[in-house]
């Protein structure tokens, strides 16, 4: 049985896509955001970062104590590897699914993050920060379909963790002022995934 501390986000949402797909056992244990859950002590002993998602995996491999994680990649590469699911054993196509999953945790969901923010959120607006991560959103959309166009999936021809990440943060490409039509590559691949049985039972 896996613990997962989530809130309803992309990052969140990576790792119950993930254990959905790969049919691991896992109970859920909301952390109100909005609310300052994320700084209670009991939370902080799991996720230093006070971010969310966090695990406790009450039967690592080892056989030893139970293992907190947090970091969605981190996270995600460890079920992975548990499981034996979503993440190749073959060298190359190994190292492709791992750059496009680092791709996406440094880099897209951080830049969507921050256009999310100055374009809803932001208590004032800062046409600068808004014109830089709309531009950058965008730019990465376009490394997102260039690879697409190429590729069936991010890391090549299984679908693995790397498209779990990414799906995730595409979900909300309608908050970041981003059409798909424009896009197709990164149309084609999203509507494959969103067909998937663990995604419709997720997200409908």
């Amino acid at each position: 049985m896996i613990d997962l501390y989530y809130a309803d986000t992309p990052n969140g949402q990576k790792i119950t896509l993930f254990l959905e797909e790969a049919e691991i056992p896992y109970q859920l244990h909301p952390i109100d955001i909005s609310k300052g859950d994320q700084f209670k002590p009991e939370f902080l002993a799991i996720s230093p970062n006070n971010k969310i998602p966090a695990i406790v995996d009450h039967k690592p491999i080892d056989g030893g104590e139970p293992i907190a994680i947090f970091e969605s990649g981190a996270i995600l590469i460890y079920l992975a590897e548990k499981s034996g699911k979503l993440f190749s054993q073959e060298l190359r196509e190994k190292t492709h699914q791992l750059q496009w999953l680092f791709w996406q945790v440094g880099g897209f969901g951080p830049m969507l993050g921050q256009n999310h923010h100055f374009t809803r959120y932001a208590s004032e607006t800062v046409p600068y920060a808004i014109k830089r991560y709309t531009e950058e959103t965008q730019r990465l959309y376009n490394v997102l379909n260039k690879r697409l166009s190429q590729s069936t999936y991010l890391g090549g021809q299984h679908y693995s963790i790397a498209d779990i990440a990414t799906y995730t943060w595409v979900r909300a490409h309608k908050r970041h002022n981003i059409s798909l039509t424009n896009y197709p590559a990164v149309e084609k691949w999203f509507n494959a995934i969103s067909q998937r049985p663990a995604a419709k039972k997720l997200f409908g």
